[in-house]
């Protein structure tokens, strides 16, 4: 379908209201960070949770991490994302460069299914950009379900769904 085509009113003006709004008191202070605390990110992921769990009634949500390590300890490839309810959510997946190809991606989201699955989760989500790994993601059975275009120009963001029970 068809978007329907903008059109401007007589008198109206184009604006966004972010670019003009005004701090409504003194009291308030926006502070932008380019270095974030991860204590500070977690304080907003809990006010999120609970506020979810409010909303929802569904409070089984769970971490989830899994990593290759070497001999020292250190992450030579991992993944790690979320399950709520009966969706899992997979955020981020790494692997180290000279080990890619090798199967070590796939083992760890096949991984990650079946520990959802054992979860009670239905469909896992995630989301990749075009220079990263879509295809890989479909090759092991995940569909492409939208495209954002131009995140960042002049690439696409890819969102995709697998259902796994």
């Amino acid at each position: 379908m068809e978007a329907p085509p903008h059109r401007r009113l007589a008198g109206s003006r184009v604006h966004s209201t972010c670019l003009e709004d005004r701090m409504s008191s003194d009291a308030e202070r926006l502070e932008i960070e380019t270095t974030v605390a991860p204590d500070d990110i977690q304080f907003l992921d809990d006010r999120l949770y609970e506020f979810n769990v409010a909303a929802t009634g569904i409070q089984d949500g769970q971490v989830l991490g899994i990593f290759v390590r070497d001999a020292r300890g250190a992450i030579e490839a991992g993944l790690s994302g979320w399950t709520w309810g009966d969706c899992c959510r997979i955020e981020k997946l790494w692997v180290r460069e000279d080990l890619r190809g090798g199967g070590l991606g796939r083992r760890l989201v096949c991984a990650a299914e079946q520990e959802a699955a054992r979860r009670g989760c239905r469909q896992v989500t995630l989301d990749s950009h075009s220079f990263q790994a879509p295809e890989f993601y479909q090759k092991l059975g995940y569909e492409l379900w939208a495209v954002l275009d131009g995140y960042p120009s002049p690439h696409r963001q890819c969102y995709l769904r697998k259902t796994i029970r």
